[in-house]
C-alpha cells in the first residue's frame, strides 16, 4: 500500500476516489511544526537557525501518520506547490522521519483524475530553495514582530504588534486618509451645447479654443464660462468633421488570486478572507484549479475544453482562435490561472450535482464565467465622434452603439451606448441651449479591499497567499477599520504607530524597501540568493537601529490632564489613549483601575427634534462618525453629515455639510443645495 499525505481532509476524500484501494491518503491538516508562540525561537547568531516546535493540536496527526508510514510501502508528499505547501513536506518529511524510507514528492495544479496520475508518473524531490524561501519569511517575520512589538509597548501601549508587510499596507491607509484630509478641491466649468436633429437632442461638450484643447481645469470661473457662452449666442455652429470607426473591446484575462479577491469584492461584496476560503473549498472539492497563483497561463487541455463550451453554448461567432495571456512581470507559485478544472461543469448544473452552496455557488460562478469569457471573441461597438465649429471654438460629440455583443453575453461590464441623429459634414446646426456647469476635483477614493489589494500587488508588497492575511490582520489589530461604504479608514492608534515607525524605523514601512525584500525571497525561491545571507543582511542594520532608538526615543505622551476627580478615589482624572481609543482612568493607576467612556464632543446646536438635547458627535463600534442628539435613547434624532446649525430655507429641515463639500438639506426629499465649499 501506498501513503498519500494532504493538507485537509477534505483533499484526501477528493483523491482517494480517484486512486483507489491501493492508495490510502490522509491529512496533516496543514503545518505540523512552527516557531513557538512563547518564545523568540530562532537562533540570530547560529544562522539564524528556528527552533521548530509541534503544536498540541498536531501531535494526535503526527501519531496517526507516523503508524500509517510503518505500514506503508511508500509515502507520497503531495501537499500545495508553493512555498507554504513545500515547507510542510519537508516538515513531514523530518518528523515522520521519511529520509530513512522510500518517499516521494509530487505536486498538481488540479485536483483531478488525470492530474493525480500524471502528477504521480513524475514524482520530484523536495525543493529546499522552496522552503528556504518560506523559512526566510517566517524568521523576517518573526524579528519585526518580536522585536518591534515590545518597542511599540514601551513607547506607546502595551499589547500592540507590528507586522513587516502589515506595517506596510497600513501606512498606505494612513497615507491615503492624509490625502483626502488636506485636498483642496479646485473648481472648474464645462460649456455643453445642445442640439436637435429630426427630432432627437444631443449634446456636445466644448474641447477646444483657437485649435488648442482646453484643459479639464482651463475654465476657472463662472465669469469665463458666461463671456464664453455670450460669444456664442449667436453664432452659427457648422459640422466640420464625423468620424466612425469600429471599436473592439477584448475579454479579460482569467483570475489570479488577485484579481479574483478584487472582482469577488467588487460583485460579490465577498471579503479577501472569506473569498479564499471558498476558493479553497473549491479547490479541495476538484471544481477549480489552485487558487494561489499569479500566473496567467492555461493548459491546451483548458483551452480545448473551452472552445468546445463556446461553440455549443453560443455558437461559432463567440470563439474566434485561443487566447493566451501573460502576467506582468515575475510570476511565482502556481503554474496556472485560476480556471474550472472541468469548463463543461456550468454553474447551475454543478449547483444542483453537488449541492454547492450560495457563497460556493456564486464563486464558482464567478471563476468559470471569467475563464469562459476569456476565450471568447471581443464585444464590438460602433463608435462616431462628431466635431463641431462655432467662431473660434469647438465642440464634440461622442456616440456609440453594441453591434455584437462577445464575450459580454457571460462577463457583463459596464458601457454607455448613446446613439446620434443622421448627420452630414458641413450641416448648419442651431444651438437649442447653451448651458454650464460647475465642477470640483474630488480627493482620492478611500481603499476598498479590492483597491488595497490592487495597490498592495502594484507595489510588489506581498504575494498571493498573504493579501488576504494582510488585510484580515490590520483590522484585527484596530489599526485600521471600514467605514459604512465599506472602505477603510486608519484607527487613532493606527495613525499613532504609523507615524511612530514612519519616523523611527522609516525602512519597516517603505514601500520599495518591502518590495526588494519581496525580490530577494523570489530570488532564494529560486536558488539565487542564500537564505541566511538575506536575513544577516536585513537584522543587522536593524537590530543597530533598535539599540538606538531604544535609548533615544522617549514614551509617546498619550495622557491628558483633566479637572475631574475619580468618583472611587477622588484622584484627577486623565485622558489615556488605548489600544480602541481615547477613555477617562484614574491618575492613581494601578491602585485605582476606575475607567469611563469620554462623552461625545458637543457641536453646540440644539437638537431640531426634541429642542431640548445638543447635537453631539459620536462614533459607531466600526469606528463611523455620525450625529446625534445628545439626549439618545430618548431622543433618536441622527445624522451621517455634519450639521452645519443652519435651516434649510425651502422645508425648514437642518442643513448638513457633505463629505464631497456640498452644503444641502438634509431632508432628502427637499433636495435643496445652498453651495460648494472650496
Amino acid at each position: 500500500m501506498r501513503l498519500v499525505i494532504v493538507e485537509s481532509p477534505t483533499k484526501s476524500r477528493t483523491i482517494q476516489k480517484f486512486l483507489g484501494s491501493d492508495f490510502r491518503v490522509l491529512a496533516c491538516y496543514g503545518h505540523i511544526r512552527d516557531l513557538p508562540k512563547s518564545s523568540f525561537g530562532v537562533d540570530i547568531e547560529n544562522n539564524f537557525q528556528p527552533r521548530y516546535v509541534i503544536p498540541k493540536r498536531s501531535k494526535k496527526v503526527i501519531k496517526i501518520l507516523k503508524e500509517a508510514v510503518k505500514q506503508s510501502d511508500l509515502t507520497i508528499l503531495a501537499t500545495d506547490q508553493d512555498r507554504e505547501g513545500e515547507a510542510i513536506a519537508w516538515h513531514l518529511s523530518q518528523v515522520l522521519d521519511l529520509n530513512g524510507r522510500p518517499y516521494q514528492r509530487i505536486v498538481f495544479d488540479e485536483i483531478t483524475k488525470s492530474a493525480i496520475e500524471k502528477a504521480l508518473k513524475n514524482p520530484r524531490k523536495i525543493d529546499m530553495n522552496l522552503v528556504n524561501a518560506q523559512r526566510a519569511r517566517r524568521i523576517l517575520d518573526r524579528i519585526v514582530g518580536y522585536k518591534l512589538s515590545p518597542f511599540l509597548w514601551k513607547k506607546v501601549i502595551r499589547g500592540l504588534s507590528a507586522g513587516r508587510v502589515q506595517s506596510v499596507a497600513v501606512r498606505l491607509v494612513v497615507e491615503r486618509e492624509r490625502e483626502i484630509e488636506n485636498f483642496v478641491p479646485q473648481e472648474y466649468w464645462q460649456i455643453i451645447a445642445l442640439f436637435e436633429k429630426s427630432k432627437k437632442q444631443f449634446e456636445a461638450l466644448l474641447i477646444k479654443k483657437d485649435g488648442k484643447t482646453i484643459p479639464k481645469l482651463g475654465i476657472k470661473t463662472q465669469e469665463e464660462a458666461k463671456q464664453i457662452i455670450k460669444e456664442l449666442q449667436k453664432e452659427k455652429f457648422k459640422i466640420i468633421k464625423i468620424e466612425k470607426k469600429e471599436l473592439k473591446r477584448n475579454p479579460p484575462p482569467p483570475f489570479t488570486t488577485s484579481t479574483l479577491q478584487q472582482e469577488a469584492w467588487q460583485r460579490l461584496k465577498f471579503p479577501a478572507k472569506f473569498t479564499m476560503k471558498i476558493a479553497q473549498d473549491l479547490y479541495e472539492k476538484g471544481f477549480i484549479t489552485y487558487h494561489r497563483t499569479d500566473s496567467l497561463n492555461l493548459s491546451t487541455l483548458s483551452l480545448n475544453a473551452a472552445k468546445i463550451v463556446i461553440n455549443e453554448k453560443f455558437g461559432k461567432d463567440y470563439w474566434k482562435g485561443f487566447r493566451r495571456y501573460k502576467a506582468k512581470g515575475r510570476t511565482q507559485e502556481a503554474h496556472e490561472a485560476i480556471r474550472p478544472t472541468y469548463p463543461d461543469k456550468e454553474p447551475e448544473k454543478l449547483k444542483i450535482k453537488a449541492k454547492l452552496d450560495t457563497p460556493h455557488f456564486r464563486l464558482y460562478d464567478l471563476v468559470w464565467r471569467r475563464f469562459i469569457a476569456s476565450q471568447m471573441t471581443p464585444a464590438v461597438f460602433d463608435s462616431e465622434t462628431i466635431d463641431i465649429k462655432a467662431k473660434n471654438y469647438i465642440f464634440r460629440s461622442s456616440g456609440q452603439t453594441l453591434k455584437f455583443e462577445g464575450y459580454l453575453k457571460i462577463w457583463p461590464q459596464k458601457f454607455k451606448e448613446t446613439q446620434l441623429p443622421l448627420l452630414k459634414k458641413g450641416e448648419i446646426l442651431e444651438a437649442k441651449k447653451l448651458k454650464v456647469n460647475q465642477h470640483f476635483t474630488q480627493p482620492p477614493g478611500r481603499f476598498s479591499e479590492a483597491t488595497l489589494i490592487k495597490e498592495l500587488e502594484k507595489n510588489g508588497i506581498g504575494r498571493p497567499s498573504t493579501y488576504a492575511p494582510i488585510l484580515s490582520t490590520i483590522q484585527e489589530r484596530n489599526y485600521v477599520q471600514k467605514n459604512k461604504e465599506k472602505k477603510f479608514q486608519p484607527t487613532e492608534i493606527g495613525i499613532i504607530v504609523n507615524d511612530l515607525l514612519v519616523k523611527h524605523f522609516p525602512e519597516i514601512v517603505d514601500i520599495k524597501f518591502t518590495a526588494k525584500m519581496e525580490e530577494d525571497l523570489d530570488q532564494i525561491a529560486q536558488g539565487k540568493k542564500d537564505w541566511v545571507e538575506v536575513l544577516n543582511d536585513f537584522y543587522r542594520p536593524f537590530e543597530k537601529r533598535l539599540e538606538e532608538k531604544e535609548k533615544s526615543v522617549s514614551k509617546e505622551i498619550l495622557i491628558e490632564p483633566t479637572e475631574k476627580k475619580c468618583p472611587e478615589c477622588n484622584a484627577p482624572l486623565v485622558i489615556r489613549m488605548g489600544k480602541f481609543g481615547k477613555f477617562y482612568a484614574c491618575s492613581n493607576f494601578p491602585k485605582c483601575r476606575y475607567t469611563a467612556p469620554l462623552p461625545p464632543p458637543s457641536l453646540g446646536i440644539k437638537c431640531p427634534k426634541c429642542k431640548e438635547g445638543e447635537i453631539v458627535k459620536r462614533k459607531t463600534k466600526k469606528g463611523e462618525i455620525f450625529y446625534s442628539c445628545s439626549r439618545w435613547p430618548e431622543c433618536d434624532f441622527a445624522l451621517w453629515n455634519k450639521p452645519t446649525g443652519e435651516i434649510c430655507p425651502k422645508c425648514g429641515s437642518v442643513m448638513v455639510e457633505t463629505k464631497k463639500g456640498e452644503v444641502k438639506c438634509s431632508n432628502q426629499k427637499c433636495g435643496y443645495l445652498e453651495k460648494k465649499i472650496n
